[in-house]
């Protein structure tokens, strides 16, 4: 499965790169896009030099650990967030004839290698701030960071299920999603303790955000001692079992459009 998904992602890098400079112009427009971003947290921290006591460089951690798990699970999972115009244009129809799982062939339907522009401006922050931050590294923090990454990316991944699974039943896609995708996204860029506690506790008990991001970042500072929180971005990945589920309910009940 893994070798005909690497040659899906070949095929589609393949056919990008037949305009070289409308794709390296694609990865240069989204850097530019998420520079935007960090400058709007730079000149906040020009004017407050903390915000509700965290430092320029801890919530440049969040910043850019949020938009490096968001970029690699929009690369790879943009053909959920595409899939009402799979619907509505017969592309889904066919796939449903194919012998191969629906899951893998809409994930591997379409995949962004322009994000690699976000991925890569993440990476030079997610750099910076580990530099700056005075983080006293050790195996359970370097184990937390890649535990976040690996549980945001899972959870992104999940609400772009979701948003597809709805589509079986609206076939169109809800606007209103993007408040968890993107949304979820911008709220990432900062420690979520800073938006309140009913804020905090929605994107622990619904949203398990503050699960991958918050509490293991809390550790990985050093604000807190519990051990315990390295593994709660787990969550993410927990996160896609009822994404999964109800992607299931919505294909049994899915009846085709006609086109």
């Amino acid at each position: 499965m893994m070798q005909l998904y690497l040659k899906y992602a070949a095929i589609i890098l393949k056919g990008r790169m037949q305009d070289k400079a409308s794709f390296f112009f694609g990865i240069l427009g989204q850097a530019l896009a998420s520079l935007s971003s960090f400058f709007a947290v730079y000149f906040i921290f020009y004017r407050f030099k903390t915000v509700k006591g965290f430092s320029f460089s801890e919530v440049l951690l969040c910043f850019s650990l949020s938009l490096i798990s968001f970029s690699f699970a929009e690369c790879f999972a943009r053909g959920f967030d595409r899939f009402a115009v799979f619907i509505s244009d017969g592309t889904f129809d066919r796939m449903l004839v194919r012998p191969r799982n629906t899951v893998f062939q809409v994930a591997a339907s379409t995949m962004e290698f322009s994000r690699i522009g976000r991925f890569i401006e993440a990476a030079i922050v997610f750099i910076y701030a580990l530099s700056t931050c005075g983080i006293s590294f050790s195996a359970g923090r370097i184990a937390a960071l890649a535990m976040m990454f690996a549980g945001s990316c899972a959870l992104f991944s999940g609400m772009f299920v979701l948003y597809a699974a709805l589509c079986f039943f609206t076939l169109e896609g809800l606007e209103f999603i993007n408040i968890f995708t993107d949304g979820a996204r911008e709220f990432g860029e900062y420690p979520l303790a800073v938006y309140g506690k009913r804020v905090l506790k929605f994107c622990t008990f619904v949203i398990p955000y503050a699960l991958v991001q918050y509490y293991p970042f809390l550790y990985v500072t050093g604000r807190s001692s519990r051990a315990w929180y390295i593994l709660l971005p787990l969550a993410g990945i927990v996160f896609l079992l009822p994404c999964y589920v109800f992607w299931r309910f919505g294909l049994r009940h899915y009846v085709s459009t006609g086109s």
